[in-house]
């Protein structure tokens, strides 16, 4: 096994760890049961989707001549969902406030 294929194993135990703890911490808020099967197939849909977004935004910040994903790149991924957009456009211009008034401090 490559390094590179050992790494991805090691995220996809490490993302299946996460979604089962979360389904069962809601599975008891709920008091309601979830399979092993429905954890697995959860898991697969998150995966799949995390290889999708990942690859769009390499796509976006390599279109844009970078070798570093930005925060561009995020806003332009999340800009067909409205309130997606406007969740994380908040986050940074917060972020971007708080930079320039500590730059005026300085």
């Amino acid at each position: 096994m490559t390094a590179n294929e050992e790494t991805r194993e090691r995220l996809k135990s490490a993302l299946w760890f996460s979604t089962g703890k979360i389904v069962d911490d809601q599975s008891l808020r709920l008091n309601r049961n979830a399979t092993p099967q429905f954890i697995a197939a959860l898991n697969e849909v998150l995966w799949t989707q995390i290889e999708n977004v990942s690859s769009d935004l390499e796509n976006f910040s390599r279109h844009a001549g970078r070798t570093t994903i930005t925060t561009d790149d995020v806003l332009l991924l999340a800009r067909r969902n409205g309130d997606l957009y406007g969740l994380i456009k908040d986050i940074v211009d917060k972020e971007k406030a708080e930079k320039e008034k500590t730059k005026g401090r300085k």
